[in-house]
């Protein structure tokens, strides 16, 4: 089903096959299946060595997307695991092996309504005459810890929870009495507690989900996007999307975060790309996707240690494979994987 999107009113009335638009390969710089004749790993500092090989090779696992994000690996019994990843253009998420198998894992992944032309924000890097293809499909995905997928469903303006049994619950949907817009990434605390980005109203904010009551955790920041937490959970590192920043919060015993500041500055890079998602391996160093397009390793110290160069504008990443030592990547229209020497964090369900 790769590459088809069904559009519905009601009833369904046909099906179109999409392909990446020339616009958008423009916009992304180098396209997809041109691989960089230079060596994707750029070492600014000696630390870098042991975090990933300067000839690690930058593989191309399957293309043919629209917008891919929030991906996510599912690591299963024995040696065996996928990764999950929407795409924002189909509105469907998708599951994928490392060997490059391909199947459908969720149909109307965020907009569930029927009037697709009233809703999301249309993809960027398209030309004016160009056919506009909308964003309502989810973004942000993760694990809870009983191993049940959350959604951060974008356009349909949820955090949403499949159940082991195939049902989807709607974990928090309005904050203070307005409805949650754009919910983008999704992270969760070991203790449960669920920590997504939205909007509400006037508001832009990390929102927090405990004990079945959603609040506003970090106000200060106006343009909230990506998130992590250290390995230890003491901090959570949020970023900026457009504004290409990274500030640093410390965690309370109640799990609210306090105290921000900045970790890491990228506002004068005038690059392709945008701070979106990032991950944090197990010595606390942080995966951030960044301009160029590009992503930039940083010391737990906030130092700039390496760059992976990309050939697409990449929106999220996922530490995976059974060692955690191998990097999945949601560029634009492809999901590209590398594999490091350092593990990411993983979780036990």
């Amino acid at each position: 089903m790769r590459g088809w999107i069904l559009f519905a009113a009601g009833f369904a009335f046909g099906t179109f096959l999409v392909q990446p638009s020339a616009a958008q390969n423009k916009d992304t710089g180098t396209k997809p299946d041109q691989v960089a004749a230079n060596k994707p790993v750029v070492r600014l500092d000696s630390a870098f060595d042991a975090l990933v090989s300067p000839d690690a090779e930058l593989q191309k696992i399957k293309d043919g997307f629209g917008f891919t994000e929030g991906i996510t690996w599912v690591q299963k019994k024995g040696n065996s695991g996928y990764v999950l990843f929407s795409d924002m253009w189909t509105n469907q998420i998708y599951k994928l092996t490392p060997e490059g198998q391909l199947s459908l894992y969720l149909d109307h992944s965020g907009y569930t309504g029927f009037d697709i032309f009233r809703v999301g924000m249309a993809s960027p890097g398209q030309a004016p005459n160009e056919r506009k293809w909308y964003q309502i499909g989810s973004n942000g995905l993760a694990l809870d810890r009983q191993g049940r997928l959350l959604i951060a469903t974008n356009t349909g303006a949820s955090i949403d929870r499949i159940e082991k049994n195939g049902k989807r619950t709607i974990l928090a949907d309005r904050y203070d009495g307005n409805r949650l817009t754009g919910s983008n990434d999704v992270i969760v605390k070991k203790d449960g507690a669920i920590y997504f980005t939205a909007g509400a109203g006037d508001l832009r904010a990390v929102f927090m989900i405990k004990d079945g009551k959603v609040s506003a955790a970090v106000k200060d920041m106006p343009a909230v996007n990506g998130l992590a937490f250290s390995p230890d959970e003491k901090y959570l590192y949020v970023n900026a999307s457009v504004r290409n920043y990274v500030r640093r919060y410390e965690m309370q015993p109640d799990d609210t975060p306090t105290n921000g500041q900045m970790f890491f500055d990228m506002q004068d890079n005038k690059d392709p790309g945008i701070t979106d998602g990032m991950k944090v391996d197990t010595k606390g160093n942080v995966w951030e996707t960044a301009p160029g397009p590009a992503i930039v390793v940083i010391s737990p110290e906030g130092k700039h240690l390496g760059t992976i160069r990309l050939p697409e504008i990449c929106a999220n990443l996922s530490f995976g494979d059974t060692d955690s030592e191998a990097l999945y990547i949601a560029c634009r229209t492809t999901i590209y994987k590398l594999r490091v020497k350092t593990p990411g964090i993983r979780y036990s369900f």
